[in-house]
């Protein structure tokens, strides 16, 4: 499984982002999918989680309400829109895919997944 992220930049308080993700080599019709980033005491902390697997979408309290994760099956893509972005959005952004992985089960968590891509920054100017 390979995943390539991608839309990371710089952006004023204020603006938005669209990251992407395209994966390859994953074909499995039960998944989840997210978006991660390292957080203050934290290995890494979901920012938004999606299940086919159980239908439920997760998103952190910090991204609640701003950020709006996506998916595009026939292209084997999903997204991350971030809206309303703040300093404290600053990071590197990884996605993340996870075979029969659901939302019940915990896969907003980052120990969940094996499947990770190298990360894309994300820095936001005051």
């Amino acid at each position: 499984v390979q995943l390539v992220e991608s839309g990371g930049g710089l952006v004023q308080t204020g603006g938005q982002l669209r990251l992407t993700c395209v994966t390859s080599g994953f074909s499995f019709n039960d998944y989840a999918i997210g978006w991660f980033r390292p957080a203050p005491g934290k290995e890494r902390e979901g920012v938004a989680c999606m299940s086919t697997t159980d239908g439920y979408t997760y998103y952190s309290k910090d991204a609640e309400g701003r950020f709006t994760i996506s998916s595009d099956t026939a292209k084997s893509t999903f997204y991350l829109q971030m809206n309303r972005m703040n300093p404290e959005d600053t990071a590197v952004y990884y996605c993340v895919v996870q075979p029969h992985g659901s939302m019940s089960g915990g896969y907003y968590l980052y120990m969940k997944y094996d499947n990770w891509g190298k990360g894309t920054q994300v820095t936001v100017s005051s």
